[in-house]
């Protein structure tokens, strides 16, 4: 339901997957920083435990080339889904408009197909990502992706789940989440004196890990005892010890 779109090019380098070209061709460094930072607040704020950010900010720099995708950015539609047979509405944010386009599909792994299809369009980018993570927590092949913690595992269950057909698809998301470091906008930085349902889903991981967070266990307030666990962690895992839970410390987590 959400293949990657691009306009046909008749000088098109065989090697690279849909997604791959157009970044390829397309984008510019400072249209790819400009494209980032406008798109992850939306993806964090609507995240709402369901999808990695990290994964849905890179999904949509694959599938709209960064925003440089002309007949995506008027259609506000930066995820390439499509209308679908059923025209199923996940949630309130489609309101049943489509453009048409041309695509490429690979039904075998290996051959390439042009089609022309119907991809929903958005009155705002807001309601893109709206409809994004709302196909993804609705459809139940998607299932697999949701509070998915691991970036590879959440994009390879949502390619699964067949929003994509191209071979390639996994390996080239991963690699936007890699090169702009896009995992730093799935967690908050923590440090002692932060509280919240963040601050109780870390104590439960290094419970979990095997690191005590004190007599409170996992009440979600960091105080010295998820801090000495924090410390802990971070010794043993070739981590800075610096008792602040950042990316690396996360992600290390998670593994």
């Amino acid at each position: 339901d959400g293949d990657c779109i691009c306009d046909h090019n008749p000088h098109r380098v065989p090697d690279l997957c849909n997604c791959e070209w157009r970044v390829y061709v397309m984008a510019t460094q400072t249209q790819v920083k400009a494209f980032i930072e406008r798109i992850a607040p939306i993806a964090q704020a609507k995240s709402k435990g369901r999808v990695l950010p990290s994964v849905c900010i890179a999904q949509a720099c694959c599938e709209s080339a960064y925003g440089t995708s002309p007949k995506m950015i008027r259609a506000n539609a930066l995820f390439g889904i499509k209308v679908g047979k059923s025209k199923a509405h996940f949630g309130t944010a489609w309101h049943d408009k489509a453009y048409s386009t041309r695509t490429k599909e690979c039904y075998d792994g290996k051959t390439y197909t042009n089609i022309t299809d119907l991809f929903r369009a958005y009155d705002s980018i807001d309601d893109a990502v709206e409809d994004y993570y709302d196909m993804l927590g609705t459809c139940k092949r998607y299932k697999a992706c949701v509070n998915e913690k691991n970036p590879q595992k959440c994009i390879t269950a949502i390619k699964n789940g067949g929003y994509a057909t191209d071979p390639k698809y996994v390996p080239t998301v991963m690699s936007i989440i890699n090169k702009y470091n896009l995992t730093k906008y799935d967690y908050p930085t923590l440090r002692k004196g932060s509280s919240g349902s963040e601050v109780k889903e870390l104590q439960i991981l290094l419970i979990k890990a095997g690191y005590s967070c004190g007599k409170y266990g996992s009440d979600g307030k960091f105080g010295d005892g998820t801090l000495e666990a924090v410390k802990a962690f971070q010794a043993e895992h070739g981590l800075t010890v610096d008792g602040v839970v950042g990316v690396n410390t996360w992600n290390e987590l998670n593994r």
